[in-house]
């Protein structure tokens, strides 16, 4: 079987996901954004494929709890967030490891659906949102340079790059969260145990839909 090194990029809490502020009050949306990486981590980290995880921050909350969980820490080179995933996928990593870069906020994760895609890339690869836009994967075998181009409408940038389009039934891995309609897609897909912790406490969520 062949292994991959998982990245994840995380900026610092308080400038992550302004999209998404609102959703719960404003002094908890720090450890919103946490939980969802930490949700994310636990996920990749308990996946087959996976021999490591590295996640590129400044953030030292960040940093303590996804070493907690036996993730890697590199420092954020700053740049922005193709720069942090070339920087930990092509540096740190190494060109010599198969690099997968993943979203941090893909708290209904499943690992044997990451573990799927991550079998079907036989090269550079990805896999979209769920609206079809963004990008919450993007997978590159050993030798070639990652080359992300994250940000706006990422798919259509990764297709015409050359990578190619992972299909599968992957609605876990597919869901990210910028907005509070994906957090309560999320929620019925079945967040993780810290999300789905946090929105019961905050009366966002009575239950969460078990994992499957």
């Amino acid at each position: 079987m062949q292994m991959w090194t998982a990245v994840i990029p995380v900026k610092r809490l308080g400038a992550a996901k302004t999209r998404l502020r609102g959703a719960v009050p404003a002094d908890r949306h720090p450890e919103l954004a946490l939980a969802m990486v930490c949700d994310t981590a636990a996920a990749v980290l308990s996946t087959a494929a996976v021999a490591e995880l590295l996640v590129v921050t400044d953030d030292p909350e960040v940093r303590a709890a996804v070493r907690e969980l036996g993730a890697r820490v590199a420092a954020d080179p700053g740049g922005g967030l193709n720069a942090a995933m070339r920087f930990g996928a092509d540096e740190v990593a190494g060109r010599s490891a198969h690099r997968a870069v993943l979203a941090g906020d893909l708290p209904a994760l499943r690992p044997e659906q990451l573990d799927e895609a991550l079998r079907r890339a036989a090269g550079r690869a990805f896999v979209p949102d769920a609206a079809g836009i963004g990008t919450v994967l993007l997978a590159v075998p050993a030798g070639p340079a990652l080359d992300p181009r994250f940000g706006g409408p990422s798919a259509a940038a990764h297709a015409g790059s050359g990578a190619a389009l992972l299909r599968g039934d992957w609605p876990g891995l597919r869901q990210d969260v910028d907005t509070a309609a994906d957090l309560d897609a999320v929620v019925r897909l079945g967040a993780g145990e810290r999300t789905c912790g946090l929105l019961r406490e905050l009366g966002r969520a009575t239950v969460c839909a078990p994992a499957a």
